[in-house]
């Protein structure tokens, strides 16, 4: 399937990145580094413009009275927002709609290339860019830890312009399908709507789908690329072949054949950019590591919003403080002497102050 990005390729752009390109081996990178770029200015206008417009014309008194670093910290949940949303729509039209991209052999999924999948690469490419530049700018109010967290999703989404696995960049984008609920969650506590019926059902469906996507899919699709990852590193590259029947007929072929040139067109348009279907051993074990440390951080993460769902609609253990009895004395009727002893039980709950950890 073709890009279908509504911007064709810019000429000069591409020309002006293909040296880049080129020294790190980023063969698809000229067709949809303008995507990326879009991508990252588009973030960027909703973080700077959007975001401040949006939250004080629809929450003017909360939104106002947050300081600097609260507001940067919103402003960057409603870019996680709109992003989640937009990612997540476009990766499952791609999967539904790109037949290329269905057929694909194991080779094809591993070395092979759709337009289609690259414009997926491209726009979350430009997304992880704008949060790595975010990050760095404020790397005090994010920490290290997520600044590590946009490097290595950078990087990572950026091995699929070799092109290398490609085919599973739509796959596990779908990790995002979780992040609108994650965010809802965020806003709700913040506009003091902690323990709500909207939060509950939200939260629900923030732990279904992370279990769904993360957990479940998440784990499937990792050890599918695993298995396409370890065939390819005793794959036997198609250009390493001649046909041999070339070379027992007396056509012109053979001598093609004889030079090392195969007699038939070795790659079909999935892998034109194939090359000699070649990766480093780095590059997989770099890439493999990646994916096993993502999904033990994702049931890392799970445990941790199920505790944290829970606590907001489940009381702790209770802690009882008993006040001292209070004793009463009255005369009957019948003149005898009545004492009650009153016992008053406090009971106090603790609500938590932790918010969700933060994911993307």
């Amino acid at each position: 399937m073709h890009d279908p990005f509504f911007i064709p390729p810019i000429p000069w752009l591409s020309n002006a990145v293909q040296p880049f390109a080129d020294y790190f081996s980023l063969a698809t990178l000229p067709l949809h580094i303008h995507e990326v770029l879009i991508a990252f200015l588009g973030y960027t206008f909703i973080n700077v413009v959007f975001a401040p417009w949006i939250s004080n014309l629809l929450f003017p008194v909360k939104y106002t009275k947050l300081d600097r670093k609260r507001k940067l910290n919103w402003d960057v949940h409603v870019v996680s927002l709109a992003q989640s949303t937009l990612i997540n729509a476009l990766a499952l039209w791609v999967m539904y709609k790109d037949e290329e991209r269905k057929n694909m052999t194991t080779v094809e999924r591993v070395f092979g290339y759709t337009g289609a999948s690259g414009m997926i690469q491209g726009l979350a490419a430009g997304y992880f860019l704008w949060d790595l530049v975010i990050t760095l700018q404020n790397v005090k109010v994010f920490g290290y830890g997520m600044l590590a967290h946009a490097i290595s999703a950078l990087l990572v989404f950026s091995f699929g312009f070799r092109p290398f696995v490609n085919y599973y960049g739509c796959t596990f984008i779908l990790y995002e399908l979780s992040s609108p609920f994650l965010n809802f969650h965020w806003f709700f506590d913040k506009l003091d709507m902690t323990g709500s019926k909207a939060q509950l059902y939200n939260g629900i469906l923030l732990l279904v789908t992370f279990f769904c996507c993360r957990l479940v899919w998440g784990t499937y699709q990792s050890v599918r690329v695993y298995q396409d990852v370890w065939a390819m590193l005793h794959h036997q590259p198609a250009a390493a072949s001649i046909h041999l029947d070339a070379l027992n007929n007396g056509t012109g072929a053979a001598a093609e054949a004889a030079a090392g040139k195969s007699a038939v067109p070795i790659h079909n348009d999935v892998m034109r950019f194939a090359g000699e279907e070649f990766f480093p051993l780095w590059l997989g074990w770099l890439y493999l590591g990646s994916n096993v440390v993502l999904n033990t951080l994702n049931f890392y993460w799970f445990g941790k919003m199920v505790e944290t769902v829970r606590k907001r609609f489940q009381p702790p253990k209770e802690e009882r403080r008993k006040e001292k009895p209070i004793a009463t004395r009255s005369t009957g009727s019948n003149g005898k002497v009545k004492i009650e002893v009153d016992e008053t039980e406090v009971r106090r709950r603790n609500v938590p102050e932790n918010d969700l950890p933060a994911v993307s």
